[in-house]
């Protein structure tokens, strides 16, 4: 949830934002360590967390993770590399590979190291099976529905290419192979509900009992929404994993076996943690609208332009002059890239949608808020634009966790 910045127990604070303006000059990420902490300790009561490290995967936050015991899952071989130069041990069950296909390099990786696979598809599992017998295996379950805040983040039913259709097929490979099936994985979505999330651990017991096979787990997958508006309801975390737990007890119950409960979040561990700070470069009316332009694009921030994902945003005065936050006027922020697509105050589908803000001058800053999740990680060099620096708060000090890139960084992998 947006925290206001006079909020001085907290470390996103006006205070802490003029003193790294003034350090470090715009535009920047912010992460707060403590922020990140805290919503661990929120998921303390399931057996494995293990955090998708999509949403934030600097080396650093994989660290920090790595330091509270929290498992990783990485979809790609670069994150595989990430984790495993984060301290992540490989032949073990801290990093789990996640796709929907296996191409030659990672497939060599994950035998190498001995990474058990959650499969998506059922050429992932012979494929693996041809060249590493017995390796540990769980199968992504598609149970033909699906949630998302977004169409994009709908990752369940027959129009999503993610999990399996028909799991049963799965089990013959297995079978030939002799693949070692850890547990069953289901996500259908990022922002479900109550209503939606019974369903889904319906549905997971049901295809336990289908299949009737011997599994150690079972992983809920992520999806846990943050509030990202003042009036958003938070989840309720006893509620989610009462839900899971009950159908873990069935699913024990029925094969006789404790199994273990895993949680796959992203986007509730670091979102609320971030901020993005921009500085104002320019303002001008074009028609009926006002428009802000800032230093910082879809090209940093993508989530606004694919989704029409709303963030809260908060002016810092460039000259020191104390912000009105009553006398306000209609205000479409956007960036500066040439795309007309670069704005931050619109819908899903691209309808531009002016927001009420205070007076905004030349030289103010622009404050992006829960921006710790799917914010870095999007970034591009579109329109040759670096990729800006990410600050680490943590024990009363900034860190830079990642440096400022350079345009000579961009020209020499063309060189």
């Amino acid at each position: 949830m947006p925290t206001p910045l006079n909020n001085t127990e907290n470390n996103l604070n006006i205070k802490t934002i003029k003193d790294l303006i003034r350090k470090y000059q715009p535009p920047f990420w912010v992460y707060d360590s403590e922020i990140i902490y805290k919503k661990i300790k929120l998921l303390e009561k399931f057996d494995v967390i293990r955090f998708a490290q999509k949403s934030c995967s600097n080396i650093h936050i994989l660290r920090m993770m790595k330091n509270k015991n929290i498992k990783i899952d990485a979809v790609s071989l670069g994150e595989i590399e990430r984790a495993l130069s984060s301290g992540f041990a490989p032949n073990t069950n801290e990093i789990v590979f996640t796709a929907d296909i296996l191409d030659q390099e990672t497939l060599f990786k994950v035998v190498d190291c001995k990474i058990p696979v959650n499969a998506g598809s059922l050429d992932m599992l012979t494929q693996l099976g041809k060249i590493s017998p017995g390796h540990h295996v769980w199968l992504r379950i598609n149970p033909r529905f699906g949630y998302g805040h977004s169409k994009k983040t709908n990752t369940g039913g027959e129009n999503s290419k993610h999990g399996l259709w028909e799991p049963e097929l799965a089990i013959p490979i297995i079978k030939k192979y002799k693949l070692k099936l850890i547990g069953l994985h289901m996500h259908i979505g990022s922002g479900v509900n109550y209503s939606h999330l019974k369903k889904v651990c319906e549905s997971m017991t049901k295809y336990v009992f289908q299949l009737n096979q011997k599994i150690s787990s079972i992983s809920v997958g992520g999806g846990l929404p943050i509030p990202y508006k003042f009036n958003d309801e938070p989840i309720d975390i006893k509620k989610y994993f009462m839900l899971w737990n009950i159908a873990r007890n069935k699913i024990s119950e029925f094969l006789k076996e404790k199994i273990q409960l895993e949680i796959e979040p992203g986007r509730f561990l670091v979102a609320e943690s971030g901020i993005l700070i921009s500085r104002v470069w320019a303002t001008k009316k074009m028609g009926n609208n006002n428009f802000v332009l800032v230093d910082v694009g879809f090209n940093d921030l993508m989530r606004p332009t694919m989704y029409g994902s709303y963030h809260h945003i908060s002016i810092v005065a460039g000259d020191d002059r104390i912000i009105d936050e009553k006398e306000t006027t209609n205000t479409v922020v956007a960036g500066p890239l040439c795309e007309s697509g670069d704005i931050f105050t619109q819908k899903e589908g691209g309808t531009v949608q002016s927001r009420k803000l205070p007076i905004i001058k030349i030289g103010d800053y622009l404050i992006f808020h829960d921006t710790g999740a799917y914010g870095s990680t999007m970034s591009s060099n579109y329109n040759t634009r670096p990729l800006i620096p990410e600050i680490l708060l943590k024990n009363n000090n900034s860190i830079v966790i990642r440096r400022r890139q350079t345009i000579e960084d961009i020209l020499n992998l063309e060189k």
